[in-house]
This record gives structure tokens, sequence and C-alpha cells, in this order.
């Protein structure tokens, strides 16, 4: 083992002393600078577009070449040597001079400069489009098309092409076009005599002039019967094509191929500026290709963050009418629908978009199987989901958010918070507030649960300056006071919270009830009866409140038999209630009713549309509590 380990070390020290690697390192640099610059003048110089290919594969097969003439030989102030064997231990000179910097350092030093500047755009580039268009509009100019068919009886093809795709942007109110005759006068200025000779630097430069950010360049082919219209948006600073159309047609349809060719340039930029109306982790989700279609979507994710599920929905629907192939809004509409508490159709448009997946990207097809296992699955299928979304991005503040709340539905608390708080710091380093208040108060949630009152209140004093006056936040505000013994704060929060119900048009039964709830998170039982009885006066034949009443009522351990009394009248005006079976199984089971109590709570489960928690745990409790039971004796 020791002679293996000494043979490596001497091979390795002989690589050292060859110079084998300062060569690798010199070959490595020089040929990716030759790939850069072939693939930034192959397309100017109209090289074939296998050039670019061919370089590579021939510096790829001069690498093994190079790495051997190093060891065998050795660059010299005498010229090229062959490098000759290493001398004895006991021959070496001992090196007391100050070492020189040698050429071949330097020289590698230069071009790892070199190289980090050629790599830097494009390892920390941002999207092409995001600064142009982040600022609501972008400008762009129209080069003439090149004519490329090797037909010359076909030149005014060039200027009508670039024509038309001017008045067709120009119609697009978002899209400032600079005009032909401006953009002719200046390639006349820049002595342009042939079309072929409008190089993406001489285009940037006319653009730049114009102050136009973006430049359409294209050209015109012809093979037979067959014309192609080639079109490329182009960034006029950088000169680098963001995006590229291409659409094909006969000769006789040369101006459909161009108003078609002007509608696909023309939505895309529309489009694209339409998109940064979206918070930046909701842009992946809205894939309309129509302008459109693109407005309706971003109409219905608004009416969708003021909770106004129905508006979102008529609006989403409508831009499916629009773009039949925007698949993502499937999604959107099983969140809506599910929001609402309408959970079979909710259920639906996740079979659909499931359905759909394989038309979807590669982020949709996630959030389809999120919201499968959402109506279709199990808390673990969601959380798994959720975590591989992340994978593909873990800046996406909504995904981080959703799988907090994932958490807090199943009491994780300590797994929702730490994903809680980067979705916020996300939201922070966008410089933008969170899509809603539930970013806040679920993360409050959380920090309550396991008695985190000081962090609690720091996160309420932020979420009061993003969302001031919201009802949810100041019951969130009331129920932490009451927990730190600060009553007649809690009491300023509650008459607040009052204030709003009335604004919002609260009946008298709901401001009721919600005051009852918050009582009880408060532990101030008595209160909560209060409130809770006044709903039941309010509203006596409803039986969503005779349900709630009988929970208190036996979860409180405050009255059974007018609890079991409540939730019979209840299940007499609707039988087959899941959230009723469950209250009367619960009540059965607090009187000692085991084996009656286990045969309603599992028809409750199987009833239930969607996973719940609560259930799932009165069901495991109830299970082993009548598994704890000695076999009865037959007779």
């Amino acid at each position: 083992m020791d002679g293996d380990s000494n043979k490596i070390s001497r091979f390795w020290q002989e690589l050292k002393r060859r110079k084998v690697f300062r060569v690798i390192a010199m070959y490595a640099g020089v040929a990716y600078i030759i790939i850069e610059l072939v693939s930034n003048v192959a397309e100017p110089l109209h090289l074939p577009e296998w050039t670019a290919t061919l370089v590579i594969l021939l510096l790829a097969i001069g690498f093994p070449i190079v790495a051997v003439l190093s060891w065998i030989f050795d660059v010299t102030p005498e010229g090229l040597k062959k490098t000759g064997p290493a001398r004895g231990a006991g021959k070496q000179k001992i090196q007391t001079s100050k070492r020189r910097i040698k050429v071949s350092n330097g020289i590698i030093a230069a071009l790892v400069v070199v190289v980090c500047i050629l790599l830097y755009p494009k390892i920390f580039k941002p999207d092409r489009l995001e600064q142009l268009r982040s600022k609501g509009e972008i400008s762009v100019a129209v080069m003439p098309f090149h004519n490329r068919s090797g037909d010359k009886s076909k030149d005014f093809w060039q200027e009508m092409i670039q024509d038309n795709l001017v008045n067709s942007l120009s119609n697009a109110e978002p899209l400032k076009v600079r005009q032909t005759e401006s953009v002719t006068a200046l390639l006349q200025n820049a002595e342009v005599k042939n079309y072929a000779a409008i190089t993406p630097a001489v285009a940037g430069h006319v653009s730049q002039k114009l102050d136009a950010s973006v430049f359409v360049q294209g050209s015109v082919n012809q093979a037979g019967q067959t014309v192609r219209l080639n079109a490329k948006l182009i960034d006029s600073k950088t000169e680098e094509v963001f995006q590229s159309f291409q659409i094909d047609g006969s000769p006789e349809d040369i101006l459909y191929l161009t108003d078609s060719l002007s509608l696909m340039v023309k939505d895309y930029l529309v489009v694209s500026i339409l998109k940064m109306e979206a918070q930046p982790d909701l842009r992946f989700a809205i894939t309309a290709r129509s302008p459109e279609a693109m407005r309706y979507a971003l109409d219905g994710t608004t009416a969708f963050k003021d909770l106004n599920f129905e508006a979102a929905r008529e609006m989403w629907h409508k831009a499916m009418e629009i773009d039949s192939n925007y698949f993502g809004i499937l999604i959107h509409m099983a969140y809506a629908f599910g929001n609402q508490g309408y959970i079979e159709e909710a259920r639906q448009w996740a079979l659909k978009a499931y359905n759909r997946k394989d038309d979807m990207t590669r982020m949709e097809k996630l959030y389809a199987d999120i919201i499968y296992a959402r109506y279709l699955g199990t808390p673990q299928d969601v959380i798994k989901g959720y975590r591989q979304a992340l994978e593909l991005d873990d800046q996406q503040a909504n995904l981080l958010y959703n799988l907090g709340r994932q958490h807090n539905r199943i009491h994780q608390f300590e797994k929702a918070i730490p994903v809680f708080e980067k979705a916020l710091e996300i939201y922070d380093k966008w410089g933008i507030k969170p899509f809603w208040v539930y970013n806040y108060t679920l993360l409050g949630d959380a920090y309550h649960q396991l008695g985190l009152y000081r962090k609690e209140k720091r996160l309420y004093r932020k979420a009061e300056k993003d969302f001031p006056d919201d009802r949810l936040l100041i019951y969130n505000q009331a129920l932490l006071a009451f927990s730190r013994g600060r009553e007649e704060k809690a009491s300023e929060f509650i008459d607040r919270f009052v204030t709003l119900c009335k604004e919002s048009l609260f009946s008298e039964a709901e401001t009721a009830f919600w005051l009852g709830s918050l009582y009880w998170d408060a532990q101030r039982i008595d209160q909560a009866e209060s409130y809770f009885r006044k709903t039941l006066e309010l509203e006596p034949g409803d039986p969503e409140t005779m349900n709630n009443m009988a929970f208190f009522l036996v979860e409180t351990g405050r009255n059974l038999d007018e609890a079991l009394e409540l939730v019979d009248r209840a299940l007499v005006l609707n039988p087959e209630n899941y959230n009723y079976l469950d209250t009367k199984g619960w009540v059965l089971y607090k009187q000692g009713k085991k084996r009656e109590a286990l045969e309603l709570l599992e028809k409750s489960w199987e009833l239930k549309p969607v996973y719940n928690h609560e259930i799932y745990l009165h069901l495991e409790e109830v299970r082993k509590a009548v598994a704890g039971e000695p076999e009865s004796q037959p007779n």
C-alpha cells in the first residue's frame, strides 16, 4: 500500500515538474476564449451553423495532444527541448534566492481575468427583459429584413415586412415603436448600402441612437415554394438575442405570414410587460400567450388576492376562453373554488389540471400534483409536492407560505415557522409586501401555539404597516394581548375588531360568532359561551350555528346533554354532514359511548371531502380507547 502511495506522489510531482498543469490551464483558458469569439462572430460573418460545433470538437481533440506534448517537451529560453528525467533527491540544489514571477504565471492570471469577464454576465445576468419591462414600457426599433431568397425581384419584401411590423407594434399601447424613416435615415448615415451588412452591432448602434431598448432583426429565406420568415428580439446594448420567431408558408401568402409574425412579436412583448404587474413569485403561473388573456389572468389574481374568489373565477374563465392552451389556469380555478368552500368543484378542477399535466411547464406540473394531493391525497403528499417545487426554485415565497400553512394544518408548528419566516425574508428582499395578511397571521398562529409571544408581537408590528386595520390581524393582536395579561389592550383591539365587522357589513350573528371564537381562543370561556348563545338566539334554525354551539359545549365539557340535543337537531336538517357527525361522535365519546362514537367518526371520515386533521385526531383517540377495552363476553 505504501509503495502505491509513493508512486502516486512521485507521478503527481512529475506532472508539476513538467508543467503539465500550467499548460492545461492555459489551454483551457484560450479554448474558452476561442469558443466565445467564434460564437459571437459566426452570425455577423454568415459562417455555417456547424462552425461552432467544429471548433469545439477540434479543441476537444487537441486537449489530450497538448497534455501529452507538455509531458514530453518543455519551453526554455533556448527553445523547445525534450524534458529530461528528474534528478535524485541528493543531487537537488536547495533554492535560497527569491522566486521570480514566471511568464507562465502571468499568462494564466491574465487568462483567468478574461474568462471571468466573459463568464460574469452569463452567471449573474438577469432576465434580459426584466430591467427593460420593469418601467412599464419597451421601446422598439425594427430593422429592414434581409432578403436571402436569392431572388432580387423580392428585395421589396425587406421594407414591406419592416413597415408591417412597425404598424402592428405601434398599435400596442405599452410599446414605443421608432418609425421606419428614423431607422432608414440612421442606416444611411452609417453608409449601410446592403441590408446584409446590418450586423447586430450596427443595428444596436442605430437603436441606441433612437433610445430603443430592443430591436427586431430578421431575414426572408425561400426554398422551392416554401418561404420562411425569421425574426429575433435583440437587446440594443448587449446585442443578446432573448427571443426568436419563425414562420413558414408559400410566397403568395407573404402578407399573411408578415401579419402572423407581427402578431407573434407584438404578443410576446406586450405579455412580457403585463406579466411584470404580478408579484415575482406568481409570474411563473401566468403563462397566457395572448395579451387579452394575460389581462384577465392578472385581474383574476388581483381579485383572488382580495378574497373575491367568485370574481377571480370569472376573470380566469375568460382568460381560458381566449387562450385555450392556458392550462395553468386550471390550478387557479381549483384553489378559488376550494378557498370558498366549494370542495367538490375544487376536486373536479384539480382532476382537470392533473389530466393536462403533459401540456404544462415543469413548475405547473408540480402544482398540478400538489392540488391533486390537496383534494385527493394526504397532507404528506402535499408537503412532499411543495418541497419538490422548492427544490426547483427555493425563492418562491408563495410556495414557502403554502408549505408553512400545510404544516400548521397538521399542528407541525416547529416546521411551519422557518418556512413562513423565509417567505417573509424573500418579500423583504424584493421590497414588496406579502401577497396577503395570512403570511403574517399564520406565522403568528404558529408563534402563539409555541408560546413565542415576543416574536409574535414584533411580527404584528411589522404586519400593521403592510395591512393596517386588517380584521384578522386585529383578532390575533387581541388574542395575544389576552395571553400576555394585557386585558385593557385586548379590549381596545376588540373594539376595533367590532368596528371593522360593522364596516364590512357583518350581520350581528356573524360578529357574535367571531367574538365567541376570540374569547374561546383566549380561554375566556364564560364570555365565549355568552356570544355563542347570542349567535344561537339570532339564528335558532341554522344547523351550522347549532353544531358550533354543540362543539363548544363538548370541548369545554360544559353541557354534554345539551350538546347532543343541538347536534341531533343539526343532523335532522343535514344527516350526511361530516362535521355534524364528527361533533356527535365526539359527544358520545365524552359520554363514554365509545363504540357508538367510533361508528359515527368513521362515517364522518369517509364522508369528508378533504383531509381534516381535527377529525383524524378524534378518530385516532377513539380507536385507541376502543382497542383498550376488554372484549365483551358472549351470553
